[in-house]
C-alpha cells in the first residue's frame, strides 16, 4: 500500500457544508458506450462537484435484500459473506490523484491522512474515511470555481485491507454536479484479483470540462495506477492510523 513520502499531510477538518448538486431525480450513467460528459455543456463547470463512493454485498453472496418497514434495506458492509462459510473483509477508500497547472502533483487519500484542501490547492478535498459501513460512504469534493489551476483528476479505489473483492461488492460512484443530473459509474466489471480501480478523469479538453469514464482495474495500488496514467510521484509505504 502506498503513500506518497514527500508530501506533508493537508489541513483536516470537518465535512463542509457545500451544496449537494442539482435536485434532479434522473442520471446519467456513463458506460463504454457513453463514457464521456461535458461539465461544461451542462452548465456546470463552477461551483463544488461531489464525487461519493458508495458500495453494498452482492445479493447473489448474501441471499435477497431484506425488507424493513417497506423500505429496501441498502448498506455498505465492513465484512461481505462469500460462498460458503468463508468471510472476507472490506476496506474500500475513495481517492484522487492531481495535477495542478503550476506542475504540483500529489494525492488525496484516507492513507497517510492526505485529506486535501477544498479552498486551497489542490482545490479537491475528501470528506473523512468512512471504515464502517456509514450509508453516506466517502466524498470527494472539487472546487471547480478554481478549475483554471487544475490540469487534470484522476478519481480512484481501492481496497486497503482483505481480501481483494471488487467481484463481490457492488460499487458506485456518483457525481453530483452544481447543474444538471448526477453521473453514475458502476464498477461491476469482474476483476477478483484486483487491489485498485481507476474510476474516472476530470480534465479539460478542447475548451470543456469533461468527465471521462474510465473502470481501469490493476492488480496492485497506487503506484501502479501512477505508471499507467504517468503522474510521476515517489510512493512509498503507508499505513492507516488505527481506530
Amino acid at each position: 500500500m502506498s503513500s506518497v513520502s514527500f508530501w506533508s499531510n493537508w489541513r483536516q477538518g470537518g465535512q463542509p457544508g457545500f451544496d449537494s448538486g442539482s435536485a434532479a431525480s434522473n442520471a446519467i450513467e456513463l458506460t463504454k458506450r457513453r463514457p464521456t460528459v461535458s461539465l461544461t455543456k451542462q452548465g456546470a463547470d463552477t461551483g463544488h462537484l461531489r464525487v461519493n463512493l458508495s458500495w453494498r454485498m452482492r445479493s447473489s453472496d448474501i441471499g435477497a435484500p431484506r425488507r424493513e418497514g417497506g423500505l429496501l434495506q441498502m448498506f455498505k458492509p465492513q465484512v461481505v459473506q462469500a460462498q460458503g462459510p468463508a468471510v472476507v473483509k472490506i476496506d474500500l477508500d475513495l481517492a484522487c490523484m492531481y495535477e495542478l497547472k503550476d506542475g504540483s502533483k500529489g494525492v488525496v487519500q484516507p492513507l497517510g491522512n492526505f485529506f486535501g484542501d477544498v479552498n486551497g490547492p489542490p482545490y479537491v478535498k475528501l470528506s473523512g474515511d468512512d471504515r464502517f459501513g456509514a450509508p453516506s460512504g466517502e466524498t470527494v469534493y472539487v472546487n471547480l470555481d478554481h478549475k483554471d489551476a487544475i490540469k487534470r483528476l484522476l478519481i480512484f479505489v481501492y481496497i486497503y485491507d482483505g481480501t481483494p473483492a471488487f467481484a463481490r461488492t457492488e460499487a458506485v460512484v456518483t457525481l453530483y454536479p452544481s447543474n444538471g443530473p448526477r453521473l453514475e459509474i458502476q464498477l461491476d466489471e469482474r476483476a477478483p484479483q484486483a487491489r485498485s480501480c481507476a474510476v474516472l478523469m476530470i480534465e479539460e479538453i478542447k475548451g470543456e470540462w469533461t468527465v471521462r469514464r474510465e473502470v481501469k482495474y490493476v492488480y496492485g495500488f497506487q503506484a501502479e495506477l501512477d505508471r499507467l496514467y504517468g503522474w510521476g510521484l515517489q510512493w512509498g509505504r503507508g499505513y492507516k492510523t488505527k481506530v
